[in-house]
C-alpha cells in the first residue's frame, strides 16, 4: 500500500464555538457533536475559539480511494504503529484514512510501516 507523508504540522483541537474558523488552508477536518466540536487544522490555522490542544502532530494519507468494502486498513496500520509504541489519531474522509502521529516520530513511523511492506511517499 501507497501512503503519503504530508508536509504541514498540525494541531488537534477541541472548539468553544464554529465562529472565525478559517477554511482557506490545505487541510481541515471538523467534527461536532452532542458534547463537543473537534477541528484539525494545519499549525498556522488554528482558530482563536481553541481552548484545548494538542500541538506538534504530522500525518499519512492513505493514497487512492478506498471503497466503503475494503477492511482492516485502519487495523493493520494501527497496529504496526502500536507495536512501535507510537499512538494515532486517524480521521476518515469520504476517499481516504489520515492517521495523525507526533512529529517527532515520523521517521520511526515511516521506517515501521516501510518495515511491514508500505511504500512512503513524499
Amino acid at each position: 500500500m501507497n501512503i503519503q507523508r504530508l508536509t504541514p504540522e498540525f494541531y488537534i483541537c477541541k472548539l468553544s464555538s464554529l465562529n472565525n474558523i478559517d477554511f482557506s488552508g490545505d487541510f481541515v477536518f471538523l467534527s461536532k457533536t452532542d458534547d463537543e466540536i473537534s477541528f484539525v487544522c494545519e499549525t498556522k490555522h488554528v482558530p482563536d475559539t481553541a481552548f484545548t490542544a494538542a500541538h506538534g502532530f504530522s500525518a499519512f494519507r492513505i493514497c487512492g480511494h478506498l471503497d466503503f468494502n475494503v477492511i482492516g486498513v485502519i487495523a493493520k496500520i494501527s497496529r504496526i504503529l502500536a507495536e512501535g509504541r507510537i499512538s494515532v489519531f486517524v480521521i476518515s474522509t469520504f476517499n481516504t484514512d489520515y492517521i495523525l502521529i507526533k512529529s517527532a516520530e515520523l521517521d520511526q513511523a515511516a521506517a515501521l510501516l516501510q518495515e511491514a511492506g508500505h511504500h512512503i511517499v513524499e
